[in-house]
């Protein structure tokens, strides 16, 4: 089932932009939760980060353990927005590369579709790469499938088939969508502390690499903070401001509007 095209919320979209923006040195990866209408249309409302086990700058694995939690995340979703949603593709981060899926991508894709449902899309965020013409930093985005060339009978050969992406505006951040948002640090945290527990039990270490490995995920520790959780609390207490005002606006409105009822 060739999909027609993806709705993707800003919100969901901001969750995606902040995760690929995590980390330049390895690839990120996540869920995306929504349903597929009629029409073949992938809606798009929230997304699931994936805590790496094991970080590679130019590749990434979902454990059949994250599929499972997802699943029973994407239940929970379903009844709290009361529409049928499920897990319905992937996405993941190119950092200072291009935007369009490898030869391993493709084949992941493939496998997806496969074991998943045919209508599996995948998301890919290419991120930390300078315009050539203005040399500022440029993001790109592409949605796709895998589709088979091979003639029937033939072993399979697997290419990429672009789908139409669109991102739907929306006023406010849905809870799923800040919930993953605010737990984004914690992931990234996890995945140093992951780290280090590997480091603790090798043997042979000797007083100068415990204390280095110390260091080094003490620095790892404080650069999250500082690149990634205060700016996100500033963000988020930037959209709490925000949203107090508008509260204010409204609540003026309305005033306004019932003063005007009773004067008719």
């Amino acid at each position: 089932m060739a999909i027609s095209g993806v709705h993707l919320e800003s919100d969901a979209y901001m969750v995606c932009m902040a995760h690929a923006l995590s980390t330049e040195r390895e690839e990120v990866m996540g869920l995306c939760i929504g349903e597929v209408d009629m029409n073949k249309m992938v809606q798009i409302v929230s997304v699931i980060m994936l805590t790496r086990s094991d970080k590679q700058p130019d590749r990434v694995e979902i454990s059949p353990e994250q599929l499972s939690a997802a699943t029973v995340e994407a239940e929970r979703l379903a009844e709290l927005f009361e529409r049928p949603l499920r897990v319905v593709g992937w996405y993941h981060s190119h950092p200072h590369i291009t935007v369009w899926p490898s030869h391993v991508d493709v084949l992941t894709q493939a496998m997806y579709q496969r074991y998943m449902d045919e209508g599996f899309i995948g998301l890919i965020f290419s991120c930390f790469n300078n315009d050539k013409q203005t040399n500022h930093g440029r993001i790109q985005v592409t949605c796709f499938q895998a589709i088979n060339q091979s003639p029937e009978g033939e072993p399979p050969m697997y290419e990429r088939l672009e789908v139409p992406l669109y991102i739907n505006a929306k006023d406010s951040m849905s809870g799923p969508c800040l919930d993953a948002l605010v737990e984004l640090p914690r992931i990234l945290t996890q995945e140093e502390l992951h780290a280090y527990d590997k480091t603790l039990v090798s043997e042979n270490k000797d007083l100068l690499t415990q204390i280095h490995n110390g260091a080094v995920y003490t620095k790892s520790l404080s650069h999250l903070m500082e690149v990634l959780s205060a700016p996100l609390l500033q963000s988020l207490e930037s959209r709490l401001e925000r949203n107090k005002m508008k509260m204010e606006a409204l609540k003026k409105e309305k005033e306004e509007l019932l003063k005007e009822l009773q004067t008719s």
